[in-house]
Parts: C-alpha cells; sequence; structure tokens
C-alpha cells in the first residue's frame, strides 16, 4: 500500500515538473510578457500624471496668472515651451527605459539558454 502511494505520488510530482518546464516559455511569451506590458504602461500612465506633461500641451497658449497682455503671453509661451521641452524629454526616457525593459524580458529566457549551453559546452 505505501509503495503505491509513493509510486503514485511520485509520478504526479514528475509529470507536473515536466508540465512547468514545457509551460514555462508559453507562459513567459503570452501571459507573463502581457502582464508586464500592462504594468510598465501603467507605469507610464502614472509618469505622465506626475509630469502633467499633457496638462502643459493643453494649456500651452493659455496666459499664466491672467496676464492677457502681449508680454504676458510671450513669456508664458516660452516658459511653457521649456517646460514642455523638459517634461517630454524625461517621458521619453521612461519610455525608452520601458522598451528596454521589454526587450529585456523578451530576450532573457534565451540568453540564459545561450550563456548555459556555453558553459557546458566549452572545456
Amino acid at each position: 500500500m505505501f509503495k503505491s502511494h509513493f509510486l503514485i505520488s511520485s509520478l504526479q510530482v514528475v509529470a507536473h515538473f515536466a508540465w512547468s518546464i514545457i509551460y514555462f516559455p508559453l507562459w513567459w511569451y503570452s501571459v507573463g510578457f502581457l502582464r508586464f506590458v500592462s504594468k510598465i504602461i501603467s507605469f507610464w500612465k502614472g509618469e505622465e500624471r506626475s509630469l502633467g506633461f499633457t496638462v502643459w500641451v493643453r494649456n500651452w497658449f493659455v496666459p499664466m496668472y491672467g496676464q492677457a497682455d502681449f508680454a504676458g503671453r510671450l513669456i508664458s509661451f516660452f516658459i511653457r515651451t521649456v517646460q514642455i521641452i523638459v517634461r517630454g524629454l524625461v517621458m521619453l526616457l521612461w519610455i525608452i527605459i520601458g522598451l528596454a525593459l521589454m526587450s529585456a524580458w523578451l530576450a532573457l529566457p534565451v540568453a540564459i539558454i545561450l550563456a548555459t549551453a556555453y558553459q557546458l559546452l566549452e572545456k
């Protein structure tokens, strides 16, 4: 009785382990990648909200502090232009970092397999 339970349990553990190894690449490149991308997009949205980039763009031609004369409009335009450029560059940096992380996510399993194969085959 003990031997049959042990044998059945052992086979179940081996089958589960084999299924995990087979399923991992499928999960990594489908569900796992989509979850990772959704987190990156959520991060980008939070950073955009933090920077207020769209608010600055929407109010680009609105005079600051209610000064509607020519000098006030001109100063507001240049100040907002500088703010939009700087905030846009910061947002671009976050986008580049996010895209690099997504590329790393896709390349990581392949790199690990190649590095492991290199270590095993080099003698």
